[in-house]
């Protein structure tokens, strides 16, 4: 089989969906200037190759839960079924093998704050190739909403603003929404698939099409659920993904944040609990583009007292599907 290759058009579709991941093909095609069915044939060619897929992640913040980054050492011979384990949970994601293959960096959720110690140790597998656990909480993301950049450049502003439906913009409440049985099933498959029809949606959850329809706008609205796509930066000719622990002074640590917001480099950073209290992953176009990121942005940033670093080798898991920890 020929290697997969992205040309024009597929950017600019992929920056499309993660413009507006469930916007129909038509739209799609008025705002590219090709037609509905080469749109939905070159999608459904990245789909079928697992080379893209867009998820729909439930916003933990919004829900009350708490994500946790997770750094687990392995046995060299475990790794592997460690690794396989992890990425079979459906509330973890972002698995992936770092140093060499030995140590496994992944995302989780919890309920709640009350039950977070318990329920972190209950979605870890129980082996003896785990050497060593380490659990960062998130305290709050702070790159990476809007997708990695490498992925979003092939459209411009006004491209993008046409594939935006507009919608009046829905205050969030304080307190997290109330959702319902079916509002869970809904999030359950859009994590699997965020681009399913209404119709297949309608049929899963035994309602009409305009009340599901209905309810999955009132849900982004809400900001309860966005979209995400999901697609290997090889494909952009990125060849170097790491991740960055920085150990960050906390009067420096707003102006930091800031500054990796605005890195290309970054397609994620959060700010965590812990001694390295900012957790990141750089795409950059190979190991010596890394050096100098490295050596002139980060070592640039006021208050940056120490960086590790690692290359991930190799994911098995990468966003989706992260869904909600399931009621006891």
């Amino acid at each position: 089989m020929d290697r997969l290759t992205l040309d024009e058009l597929d950017r600019q579709l992929v920056h499309a969906l993660q413009a507006d991941g469930r916007a129909p093909f038509s739209r799609v095609a008025a705002v590219l200037g090709a037609s509905d069915r080469t749109v939905a044939r070159r999608y459904q060619r990245l789909r079928s190759t697992g080379a893209l897929r867009v998820v729909g992640l439930p916003d933990g913040r919004r829900l009350g839960q708490v994500d946790w980054v997770v750094r687990l050492q392995c046995a060299p011979d475990g790794a592997t079924s460690v690794a396989s384990a992890l990425s079979t949970t459906d509330d973890i994601s972002w698995v992936g093998f770092t140093s060499g293959g030995t140590e496994i960096t992944c995302m989780t959720r919890t309920r709640s704050r009350a039950d977070q110690d318990s329920l972190l140790l209950q979605k870890l597998p129980r082996s003896s190739w785990i050497t060593s656990v380490t659990a960062q909480c998130v305290l709050r993301v702070v790159a990476g909403n809007g997708g990695w950049r490498g992925r979003t450049a092939a459209l411009t502003a006004e491209q993008v603003e046409r594939l935006r439906e507009s919608a009046p913009v829905v205050a969030a409440s304080a307190e997290p929404p109330t959702l319902t049985a079916t509002d869970q099933q809904l999030l359950r498959i859009l994590a699997k698939d965020g681009r399913t029809s209404y119709p297949v949606l309608a049929e899963a959850v035994r309602s009409s099409e305009s009340t599901v329809r209905r309810r999955v706008e009132e849900l982004v609205r809400e900001h309860v659920i966005h979209f995400v796509v999901e697609i290997d930066p090889l494909l952009f000719g990125y060849t170097s993904e790491a991740m960055l622990w920085l150990t960050v002074a906390p009067r420096h640590l707003g102006t930091v944040a800031t500054a990796l917001s605005q890195h290309e480099e970054i397609a994620f950073a959060a700010a965590t609990t812990g001694p390295t209290n900012i957790v990141a992953i750089s795409v950059c176009r190979d190991a010596d583009a890394f050096y100098d990121y490295l050596a002139d942005r980060i070592g640039s940033l006021p208050g940056v007292l120490q960086a590790e670093t690692a290359p991930i080798v190799r994911r098995t898991k990468r966003a989706g599907p992260l869904l909600m920890p399931s009621p006891r």
